[in-house]
């Protein structure tokens, strides 16, 4: 079964670009999330995220990949997110 994205990236630019977010993006690591759009979110990564082969509507396919982060406040509450959204991620200090 093939996954989609609302987004998938060919040029290997923007492949290297999303690459070098994962070493900020180890497990178990708190982090703020700057997205594109401006918002924040905060959270502990789950599993380090991946850069994985996609189709979009049009069935192209290409390449981006998901975090999950479970949230500082209430970790059963998952936060998903596509790395091709992220502008820039902050390590945090341990949250008690």
């Amino acid at each position: 079964m093939s996954r989609y994205a609302p987004t998938i990236h060919t040029h290997q630019a923007d492949i290297a670009a999303l690459e070098a977010l994962l070493p900020q993006l180890k497990g178990q690591t708190q982090v703020e999330v700057t997205l594109k759009d401006g918002s924040r979110v905060s959270g502990t990564v789950a599993v380090q995220p991946t850069v994985q082969q996609y189709r979009d509507a049009d069935e192209n396919e290409g390449t981006n990949g998901e975090l999950r982060l479970d949230d500082l406040n209430d970790p059963a509450q998952q936060h998903l997110l596509w790395l091709d959204q992220i502008a820039s991620v902050s390590e945090l200090p341990p949250h008690p």
